[in-house]
């Protein structure tokens, strides 16, 4: 069983997304928050795989509690940040701290149930248009800062894989891109996982835009 975290401070959001969630049956929900504080406080205690968490709740927003559930917990979960709007300054901050991914809460049914199961395989969430679409409207800031240190690190292989990564390409996309095995491909994105010092794949191409390695465009 997939175990979920519901977080958001409206009550009916909570309760669509619980009725969803429990007609698949490897799915269950065992918490609930209508705060970001309420949410640390669940989710240290449920232990869950996965949790959805709405960016803009009272107290303390999504992305402090992600932030400090990702830098308390010894194993912490999976976090998917719920939004209204993709191009949100909270969900890029969220991105940035960790969160695995995002979900807009107009998606259906089936896709919503899709990223919990993948996110639980401990995949990212990854949309590559709207992921470039917030870097470019929110990682301006970071347009003019020197190259990061972690760029002149990677190997021209692992540039290769970090580009194609950022482009939504699976282990499998790339690695037939490139001509090589999955595990070459996955030998390689630990390696630049390592080297930017990213939680995972969404961590590493928002470093890849904030370094400017990849330019947004």
């Amino acid at each position: 069983m997939i175990r979920v975290v519901l977080a958001d401070d409206e009550r009916m959001v909570r309760t669509a997304l619980r009725v969803i969630l429990a007609a698949e049956p490897d799915l269950e929900v065992v918490g609930e928050a209508a705060t970001g504080a309420e949410a640390v406080s669940v989710v240290r205690e449920a232990r869950p795989d996965v949790v959805l968490m709405d960016v803009r709740m009272p107290e303390v927003d999504g992305i402090r509690a992600t932030e400090q559930l990702l830098a308390t917990m010894a194993e912490p979960p999976r976090i998917v940040v719920v939004t209204t709007f993709e191009n949100d300054q909270y969900v890029y901050d969220a991105l940035r701290v960790g969160a695995a991914g995002f979900l807009l809460k107009r998606a259906g049914a089936e896709d919503l149930v899709a990223a919990v199961r993948l996110v639980a395989r401990s995949d990212s969430l990854l949309y590559p248009a709207a992921l470039r679409g917030l870097a470019a409207a929110h990682g301006r800031r970071w347009a003019a800062a020197p190259a990061a240190p972690w760029v002149a690190r990677l190997t021209e292989r692992e540039a290769d894989v970090l580009r194609l990564v950022a482009a939504g390409l699976t282990n499998a996309e790339v690695a037939a891109r490139l001509g090589v095995g999955a595990a070459t491909v996955k030998t390689h994105v630990a390696a630049v996982l390592a080297k930017t010092g990213a939680r995972d794949r969404t961590q590493a191409v928002i470093a890849a835009y904030e370094s400017g390695f990849i330019t947004p465009g």
